[in-house]
């Protein structure tokens, strides 16, 4: 089954859809960035990863505001929400108050966990792959590390760390090591969406619309829409829906979209947020069996 293009470099980020070769070369895997991101299956697009090792168990080895700024009265994709908006004006101002909030939150993290709900829409078959666990996060100086640990329905572990992405799954024993190369600032910028990083970062890579206000599972949250600013990144993902926690400055909700025509999206839910908590350093490394 032929998946759409959007996906490749996916971040966000639900499975890989297909067995990597063993032998390193030069591919577009079909999802491994997807995973990182909560994203889903994939088809190569235009993101070459290289593919630095593989074996299997069981066969051997902003600057400022936008002008664009609006204010919209909006529901969700996902259920009714209520939002108010008064005008650019008022936009524009609760705007800049979300972004300091971002920009505080980022100044102080150091960790956050939380348990996910990764919904990958295919539209081509009309399909949800749904995969539930834990992901965790953590930045030492400027260096993002990223950990999830897939429970449902198939056993998974991804890690992001030093520019590379793992993927080990248990059952199978195999085993994936990609190296993001001159990708890693796009695959951390969406990495970071709503956990550590800064309101003023996001400025930077994306042109974000404001369009309000909304209640989910009784939290305050603003959504934003985020248009990336990078051709690049834009064949990824078209535009990136926000749901931000108003007190906390932190993603209850992302929703990324597939470029047009295609209608895939992957919608990633968190819930149980920790920040600032002690991680232990083994949740960010790969336990193989071996």
């Amino acid at each position: 089954m032929s998946v759409p293009r959007g996906y490749a470099c996916g971040l966000s980020v639900l499975t890989v859809a297909a067995v990597v070769s063993a032998v390193p070369v030069k591919v577009h895997p079909t999802g491994a960035l997807a995973e990182v991101l909560g994203g889903g299956a994939s088809a190569a697009s235009g993101c070459p990863i290289e593919v630095v090792s593989s074996f299997s168990e069981s066969g051997g080895f902003g600057p400022g505001l936008s002008s664009k700024l609006e204010a919209n009265s909006a529901g969700t994709e996902n259920g009714q929400a209520t939002a108010t908006s008064g005008g650019a004006a008022d936009a524009q101002a609760e705007l800049a108050r979300l972004i300091a909030q971002m920009d505080r939150t980022a100044a102080n993290f150091t960790t956050a966990q939380a348990q996910f709900v990764w919904t990958q829409y295919i539209s081509v078959v009309d399909e949800n792959d749904v995969q539930k666990g834990t992901v965790y996060f953590r930045r030492t100086g400027r260096q993002v590390e990223m950990a999830a640990d897939i429970t449902e329905p198939t056993p998974k572990q991804v890690l992001f760390s030093d520019s590379k992405v793992q993927l080990y799954q248990p059952k199978t024993g195999q085993y994936n090591q990609y190296d993001t190369g001159k990708y890693q600032g796009l695959v951390e910028s969406f990495l970071v969406l709503g956990f550590g990083g800064s309101g003023q970062d996001m400025l930077k890579s994306f042109t974000v619309t404001y369009l309000g206000k909304e209640t989910m599972d009784g939290v305050a949250v603003a959504k934003l829409d985020l248009v990336p600013k990078s051709e690049k990144a834009r064949n990824t993902f078209e535009r990136v829906s926000l749901w931000i926690d108003l007190a906390r400055g932190v993603s209850l909700q992302q929703q990324m979209f597939a470029p047009k025509p295609d209608k895939d999206y992957r919608l990633a839910k968190y819930s149980d947020i920790q920040l600032r908590e002690k991680i232990p350093d083994g949740v960010f490394k790969i336990k193989t069996k071996s």
